[in-house]
């Protein structure tokens, strides 16, 4: 049987823009929406199926009651700890949410109860807050609404729908950020996924294959590794460490494409998992990460059973 010839590359579908960049010596900004750092289920279904009033109404009466954590939540504690005996803050944690300004008190209460050093928000009851990511200079955006996460990463920030329902991160490793990652269209482009959806997953490994020493473009998600290592190789009086994985679907031979390009980016991860197609959700469990980022809803799905997850809306596997 004559071996199949390797198509040509295609242009990754809808690159996104140029996002923040935050200088080397400056914090990195993440900003949540309040249903990512705390479990507001309950009072999201009253506004659901009530109105903005009652809702309001509700979270005045429980102003002194602290939230339960949500899915973000030991994302957001991990981050603010890399800020332990620093002069300057390393690391900053904002609000950003549809929420009204007085629900926003009990977001800010709920952060202090805990202990969180959370300072800046914005609550835009009901209106879209990403805009507001530029400038905060946010390198990273946790929420709820797909809209608004569809919207950030339009506009070239990392964005991630979370997944309320999924469990909360493993409390195993308290000195130790764990961070997982896709590859294709989340560290990388889709420009190789672009070329599975079309011809297959055999015309996708020759294509790997013949282009395995060329680098694949960035991914929406390769700004925020970065700024994880650089967390990491600052150092510090913490004690934190930072721990990354890349967690995939390929496997051999387009494995070595995935690996070349990080050595290409002068980028290492800590862990990389070439799965071939298995449920990623049983490896994330072993792995416990506080958090981990994939494209493909299927992949979020087995993921979401086991860790705290975000959907990252972009890439073929996400055109409307």
């Amino acid at each position: 049987m004559a071996r199949m010839t390797a198509p040509s590359p295609l242009p990754p579908s809808h690159p996104p823009a140029e996002g923040p960049v935050a200088p080397a010596d400056g914090p990195l900004v993440v900003a949540l929406s309040s249903r990512a750092l705390f479990d507001f289920e309950a009072e999201n279904r009253l506004f659901e199926a009530s109105d903005d009033h009652a809702y309001m109404q509700l979270q005045l009466r429980q102003l002194d009651t602290p939230a339960p954590p949500g899915v973000a939540f030991a994302l957001a504690r991990k981050l603010l700890a890399f800020n332990a005996g620093s002069a300057h803050p390393r690391v900053e944690v904002v609000i950003l949410s549809r929420n009204d300004p007085v629900s926003g008190l009990r977001v800010f209460r709920s952060c202090g109860h805990y202990g969180l050093a959370v300072e800046r928000g914005a609550f835009t009851r009901g209106a879209s807050p990403w805009r507001y990511l530029k400038p905060l200079n946010a390198q990273l955006f946790l929420s709820a609404n797909e809209a608004d996460v569809r919207s950030a990463l339009e506009a070239g920030v990392p964005a991630a729908r979370v997944s309320p329902e999924a469990p909360q991160a493993s409390a195993a490793h308290p000195q130790e950020l764990r961070i997982a990652f896709d590859g294709d269209a989340v560290l990388f482009s889709d420009e190789a996924e672009l070329v599975y959806q079309r011809d297959g997953l055999q015309a996708f490994h020759d294509h790997e294959r013949a282009q395995a020493a060329t680098p694949l473009a960035p991914g929406p998600f390769k700004p925020l590794l970065q700024a994880l290592l650089r967390l990491r190789e600052a150092g510090g009086a913490s004690g934190m460490r930072v721990r990354t994985a890349l967690v995939t679907a390929r496997s051999a031979p387009a494995h070595e494409r995935a690996i070349r390009t990080l050595m290409d980016w002068r980028i290492e991860v800590d862990e990389a998992l070439f799965l071939g197609g298995l449920p990623k959700g049983p490896f994330l469990r072993e792995f416990e990460p506080d958090f981990f980022f994939d494209d493909h809803p299927r992949h979020i799905a087995s993921a979401a059973a086991h860790v705290p997850a975000g959907h990252v809306a972009h890439g073929v596997a996400n055109r409307r």
